[in-house]
């Protein structure tokens, strides 16, 4: 279809029908679907009617070729029009194929592979009939109490930002249209939802629009920049206004500014919740604020259906705005050929070819023990032949490692880690013992895990936090593992045999008690499908642990929010001059993380020069290269990301002590040594000032080079103007 019919079909739609396509239900409303009728709770108290359904735009959570043909086959039978349904889904981190949550990709610091994981994903999901997916969420995270920081990347927005892009690209790849085996991307949550108060899910965000533009904004800008399809709006407020009423945020910002012309979605119920909020009294008042501040698709509530007409009709709201909104929807139909091919993509045959195929697994694999963070190993790791293993823990024997959001995703399926290392060693070498459950534990369980671990010669306890315990609606304010874990650890300590701790989470932990109980850590985190294979690799020495973690581990939850990027205060803890308790410091545990930004161990070792720049000087319109020689001293190979920040020493603002701007992964043989260089210009130097002016200071800026945040060597450029 050409533009122009497309605005010949918004002419013969009533408005009715018009209003409706900008209503999205979820699946158990739609005739067709395996789920019809199993309408309970708040869905049966929504009203929907027969007719709404008929012109509904939308399906939320449809997925398998034979349902989704079903129900689009049902659909245009009743739609007056013919108009396709829009199949959106949750595809977060693989469909079928789970691949590590997000966070824990981040930390692979590998955007080919990432790329990879969602090119991956797009196709499985597309012949089982998705259209849409809810991801990338590229939110910045600061506070591990909220349970969503396992769907971020992180807590640095040049990183984010270029994740951002990666998942884009993979999802989309580059002709939607034309690529049936991709679909349309939805960057989410927009904006700031990783800085709710507290870290407690849903809660206020508040802060000035210099740090929302500098810190919280960039990496959704950079979704969009790759072409990404729709944006979904946030549950919090954004200057005392939520997401979803927000119309300098949508409007201003994303529309006008930012020239957006995509679909923008509500989360689930959230234009019924600017009623809560306290910011519309009704639900006609609610659809006339998000309807106004830009939102296209109501999800999963009816204030647009059951008040939008009027509004229209009473003109409160404009017709014309309508039509926009509706003409973005058909537009997305359009480019992914619905309307010629409403089957999109959707085959029966293909899913049993496609999903869960043995080249996707490896591709999970691989991606899994890119992602693992080796945070501590006392000469323990890898494995050596020969000696007794004794696997303890809730996670020895559990398929809970897929994580949140893991929506077709099987634990029946994933590979558990006694799975991935009873195939490794003889039966004689390894002993298995469950110790506790997650959260409860008998005596009987730990007796028995007492007993395996005084004949074996290393122990290895697989500990960690059940799904529900991250992910949305799954904040903690204690973000220790669970006390009956820490007793086991506690009690198989006193043993006195090496102990290698291997965590199964979706956040950063407070891991004091565990570092200091534990010969070697590695954090795991919710390694997906192949899990158990990709752990077990890497305790046996087949890979070497290169993944670096992008979110740090704070010595205490009394930290939070700790993060690399920070400011400095006037009276910083280590300055010259400083005295010993009038400073910016806790009296009980260090300012920095216990594992900070970038942190990462391996089985080899390396050793960084120092760096050395092209010049001291930087002109507007020119660069200088920054060059460090990095050797493996080690004596295997290994794989170091190499990262570089900079710092502002004087600006208009307080500005970061340290901001990334570049990583390199190298690769290196033992005895290796490889030149890295890097290129600075001017407008990577660029920030918000207090007039929200975007651009760079003349004076003097400090380059820093090395394996993560802290460990780095450093040299100084000036730029001139």
């Amino acid at each position: 279809m050409q533009d122009q019919t497309l605005h010949s079909l918004l002419k013969e739609m009533t408005l009715d029908e018009k209003v409706a396509q900008l209503m999205q239900l979820a699946t158990p409303f739609f005739e067709g679907s395996n789920e019809q009728g199993e309408i309970t709770g708040p869905m049966a108290e929504m009203g929907v009617t027969k007719d709404t359904v008929r012109n509904c735009g939308s399906v939320l959570g449809a997925s398998g070729a034979k349902e989704v043909r079903a129900i689009q086959e049902a659909h245009l039978k009743s739609n007056r029009l013919g108009i396709p349904l829009l199949i959106m889904a949750d595809i977060v981190h693989g469909f079928k194929t789970i691949f590590p949550v997000p966070l824990a990709i981040g930390c692979s610091w590998d955007l080919k592979l990432a790329e990879r994981s969602a090119e991956i994903a797009a196709y499985e999901a597309s012949v089982s009939g998705v259209h849409v997916t809810f991801a990338p969420m590229v939110d910045l995270v600061r506070d591990p109490r909220w349970g969503r920081v396992m769907e971020s990347t992180g807590e640095d927005p040049y990183l984010n930002s270029e994740f951002a892009r990666a998942f884009v690209r993979g999802f989309q790849g580059k002709d939607l249209t034309s690529d049936t085996n991709r679909v349309a991307a939805c960057v989410k949550h927009f904006a700031a939802y990783g800085a709710a108060e507290g870290g407690r899910d849903y809660n206020t965000v508040d802060m000035s629009e210099r740090q929302l533009r500098e810190m919280y904004l960039p990496a959704y800008k950079a979704a969009l920049d790759e072409g990404c399809e729709m944006v979904m709006t946030a549950f919090n407020t954004v200057e005392g206004i939520p997401a979803s009423g927000n119309k300098k945020l949508m409007r201003e910002l994303l529309r006008t500014e930012w020239g957006f012309d995509g679909i923008l979605i509500s989360d689930w119920g959230a234009v019924k919740e600017l009623i809560p909020h306290g910011v519309a009294a009704d639900e006609r008042e609610a659809a006339a604020k998000a309807f106004a501040a830009g939102v296209d698709i109501e999800m999963m509530t009816v204030c647009y259906v059951n008040h939008l007409k009027e509004l229209i009709v009473n003109n409160e709201v404009s017709e014309e705005l309508l039509d926009e909104a509706v003409l973005r929807i058909l537009a997305l139909k359009k480019k992914l050929g619905l309307f010629e091919n409403p089957h999109r993509g959707t085959d029966e045959h293909g899913e049993h070819e496609v999903i869960m195929s043995e080249p996707h697994r490896a591709v999970a694999k691989k991606l899994a023990a890119k992602s693992c963070v080796l945070l501590k190993n006392n000469n323990v790791l890898p494995l050596q032949s020969g000696k007794k293993v004794a696997l303890i823990g809730p996670f020895a024997q559990s398929g809970d490692i897929l994580g949140p959001w893991s929506w077709k995703g099987s634990r029946e399926v994933a590979v558990q880690l006694y799975d991935g290392l009873k195939g490794r060693l003889t039966s004689d070498k390894l002993s298995v013992a469950k110790g506790c459950g997650v959260e409860t534990g008998t005596h009987e369980e730990l007796q028995e895990a007492l007993d395996i671990a005084a004949h074996a010669d290393v122990l290895v306890l697989a500990l960690g936090e059940k799904s529900d315990m991250s992910g949305e609606a799954g904040s903690r304010s204690d973000i220790r593992l669970p006390e009956v874990q820490r007793e086991l650890l506690a009690a198989i300590r006193r043993i006195g045999k090496p102990i290698v701790t291997v965590l199964f989470n979706g956040r950063p932990l407070d891991l004091r008690d565990v570092a200091e109980q534990s010969d070697a850590i590695i954090e795991a985190w919710f390694p997906g499908t192949e899990g158990g294979h990709a752990v077990a690799d890497l305790l046996l020495g087949d890979v070497n642990p290169s993944g670096k973690l992008t979110m740090s581990f704070p010595h205490s939850v009394g930290q939070v929010p700790v993060y690399y990027n920070c400011f400095n205060t006037g009276r910083p803890q280590g300055a010259p001059d400083a005295q010993v308790r009038y400073v910016s410091q806790y009296l009980d545990v260090p300012n920095e993380a216990l594992y900070p930004f970038g942190f990462g161990l391996s089985y080899t070792t390396f050793h960084y020069g120092e760096p050395v720049l092209s010049s001291p000087v930087l002109k507007a319109g020119e660069s200088i290269k920054i060059s460090v020689l990095v050797t493996n001293t080690g004596e295997r190979q290994g794989e170091e990301t190499v990262q570089l920040y900079v710092r502002d020493m004087a600006g208009d603002v307080v500005r970061p002590l340290k901001e990334l701007k570049a990583f390199e992964k190298a690769v290196l043989a033992p005895g290796e040594t490889k030149k890295i260089i890097f290129s600075i210009k001017e407008d990577q130097l660029r920030y918000y000032h207090s007039d929200l002016t975007f651009t760079s200071d003349p004076g003097t800026f400090t380059v820093f080079v090395g394996p993560d945040s802290v460990n780095v060597k450093e040299a100084t450029f000036e730029l001139v103007k």
